[in-house]
């Protein structure tokens, strides 16, 4: 008794043209027995491949019912479909449909993987089927470097790979010479001999006629169903039967999965590095701008706060007058060194010093500079953060004898000593000599130009030498480090205000203007960032026009992939983790590119310092990686969408 595989009950397939709809098949009852060999003949345009579009699961019925092995299609869903494409049904094509990007044993073993298959086991089974069809020493080679009818070949190597129980042949010989017709014909009836059900569709009677029984279209509907006087004996097939609705492959490692995805993915991205490289650009430009104008502002605030740095951490300054701009600074004279001794036993204060600021001439022999002159307290090089590179500094007795003694800094020394020996030689200040005995390390000031020349020496003497006079211009305290700068500052401001009476004095707190510094610059490189992150989003939009574009160039390849088992989830990884890969590419070559810029800048000697941000850098993978989901969802969810049926027409 014959065993019933795939039966049509009143099946009418229609397509809308216009307002009206176009019917192809017109209400057919057909029933195709297991290891039947069946041509389905007609004109063009009778609807015969319509019908196998449908018999292959690639398309489904507008009326009517489709059955495989007793199930009806109608009940299973788009995952369903692709299961049964992909492990029953084997797909020759009139155009072959290989992928050009893959190899011969590459094209073969697709079906195979999207069954989950491990790589060693599908690639022998592929270099297996191809080696039986005289393709031993072709395994390598792409369609483009195949003939005509070894590209048939290699279609009906694909066809097999998963079992291939019911081979759908779509003018197999059509696109091939007469030669190559004749041995697909042989091997087609060679397939048949070995159990497996097929059913070509042509319009050629001589190719029909090899068939066991043929069935002939009309105007989408059946008008002659014949079988010939001789059949052929199927043997068993030993392969794997129809499935029931025990899906084999629900339990495939997700890992699995999108290992394989990926590699696709990687493939396809090589196969097509120009298209890959302009998608990619975009985001290459948005990160490279945030983490360049990150590491820029980093930089900037740095540069900022170490210059911040050489006037001491954590200090205070006394000036008199109500602030900045205040006219009648010049003639407050109530800050006195005996202010500063007073700060100077509050237990909070590390070090502090007076300073009194003198305009003369320096001079020494025949050389006169002009320079900026200070008289400071014996601690001023410690509040102020200054370092020592020659001789001494003066101690606090020097202070207190008004001794006539001076420190230079580096600048000071080139000019007036260019060959490096300062110590013990006496200069000229206006007309009083004080001996050199101290020369400061290089150091960047905090403000004004670091070429500056500056001279201190006590401020005892130049109250008393130089002006005579019992006020300072300044006070600088400097605070612990452990203490809280604002509350130091607050009681300093108490103590100054009681003895004064009033509070004729005004201060100026490093530590909030690093704190200002470092809001104003973080705010900065906040806004900035913002704008480069906006080119991110323009990157992520290009990241998903170049997709959408990709999907539609791509139509074909879908179209085939769908065709030989490729469920939808499959389509949408694949599409979505190219997309991915390409923000994650994009970041790192922008990071690149980032560095890069650092680099130049570097060696060209620029002024602007970048300090680079992990944060930053990380920030800019995530959000490169976002869009990569956010603006490749769509099109990877169009691109799983896709009819095959249309997608391998569009092709």
């Amino acid at each position: 008794m014959k065993e019933i595989l795939l039966q049509v009950t009143h099946l009418s397939r229609h397509f809308p043209a216009g307002d009206q709809q176009l019917t192809v098949l017109d209400n057919i009852d057909l029933t195709i027995n297991k290891g039947e060999m069946v041509a389905i003949i007609g004109a063009s345009g009778s609807g015969k491949s319509t019908l196998m579009n449908i018999l292959g699961c690639l398309d489904q019925p507008s009326e009517g019912s489709y059955q495989v092995n007793g199930q009806d299609i109608s009940t299973m869903d788009p995952e369903q479909l692709a299961h049964l494409r992909r492990r029953y049904f084997g797909f020759i094509f009139q155009r072959y449909h290989l992928l050009d990007d893959l190899t011969a044993i590459g094209n073969v073993e697709i079906p195979a993987l999207y069954s989950a298959e491990n790589k060693s086991s599908r690639q022998a089974r592929a270099q297996s089927l191809l080696e039986r069809l005289g393709l031993g020493d072709r395994l390598d080679h792409k369609p483009s470097q195949l003939s005509g009818g070894q590209q048939q070949r290699v279609s009906v190597a694909r066809a097999l790979i998963n079992g291939g129980n019911i081979i759908l042949a779509d003018e197999p010989t059509g696109a091939l010479d007469s030669q190559s017709g004749k041995e697909m014909m042989k091997l087609l009836r060679e397939l048949h001999q070995q159990g497996h059900t097929i059913i070509l569709v042509t319009h050629d009677p001589k190719i029909a006629e090899t068939a066991d029984r043929i069935i002939e279209i009309a105007d989408g509907k059946i008008i002659n169903d014949t079988s010939s006087i001789q059949q052929l004996t199927s043997q068993p097939l030993e392969e794997k039967q129809l499935a029931t609705n025990n899906n084999p492959e629900v339990n495939i490692s997700a890992w699995f999965s999108f290992i394989e995805t990926l590699k696709m993915a990687v493939t396809s991205m090589a196969s097509h590095r120009l298209r890959t490289f302009l998608t990619m650009l975009g985001i290459i430009i948005g990160i490279a701008s945030v983490v360049s104008v990150v590491a820029i502002g980093n930089g900037s605030q740095q540069s900022v706060l170490e210059s911040m740095a050489s006037m001491g951490t954590n200090t205070i300054v006394l000036k008199p007058g109500s602030g900045f701009g205040d006219r009648r600074a010049g003639r407050v004279r109530t800050l006195t060194a005996d202010d500063a001794k007073a700060i100077s036993n509050l237990s909070f204060v590390d070090s502090v010093t007076p300073t009194v600021r003198v305009n003369v001439a320096v001079r020494y022999a025949s050389e006169a500079i002009t320079a900026e002159v200070q008289g400071v307290g014996s601690a001023y090089f410690r509040v102020n953060g200054f370092e020592l590179a020659q001789g001494q500094l003066f101690e606090e007795d020097s202070v207190t004898d008004l001794e006539q003694v001076a420190i230079i800094d580096n600048n000071t020394l080139k000019d007036l000593f260019p060959e490096g020996d300062a110590l013990g030689k006496v200069i000229f200040l206006g007309r009083l000599p004080v001996r050199i005995i101290g020369v400061t390390a290089e150091k960047k000031m905090a403000f004004g130009n670091s070429d500056s020349l500056n001279v201190w020496l006590p401020y005892s003497t130049v109250n008393a030498r130089i002006y005579s006079q019992n006020y300072v211009n300044d006070i600088t305290v400097r605070v612990n480090d452990e203490v809280s700068s604002s509350a130091a500052e607050q009681a300093i401001i108490n103590l100054i205000k009681m003895r004064h009476g009033v509070e004729d004095f005004f201060t100026i707190n490093t530590d909030t203007i690093r704190e200002n510094i470092e809001k104003t610059s973080s705010t900065m490189t906040l806004l900035i960032s913002a704008i480069a992150f906006i080119s991110l989003v323009v990157g992520g939009i290009g990241v998903m026009n170049i997709m959408l574009v990709s999907v539609t160039e791509r139509t074909r390849e879908i179209g085939i992939r769908m065709a030989v088992g490729a469920r939808q989830s499959d389509i949408l990884k694949q599409f979505l983790i190219e997309a991915v890969l390409i923000c994650i590419c994009g970041g790192a070559l922008g990071v690149s590119l980032a560095y890069l810029i650092g680099i130049v800048l570097a060696s060209t000697g620029s002024s602007l310092t970048m300090v680079y941000s992990l944060s930053s850098i990380i920030a800019a993978f995530i959000f490169s990686s976002a869009i990569g989901v956010l603006f490749g969802f769509l099109p990877a969810r169009n691109a799983a969408r896709l009819n095959p049926v249309e997608a391998l027409s569009r092709g």
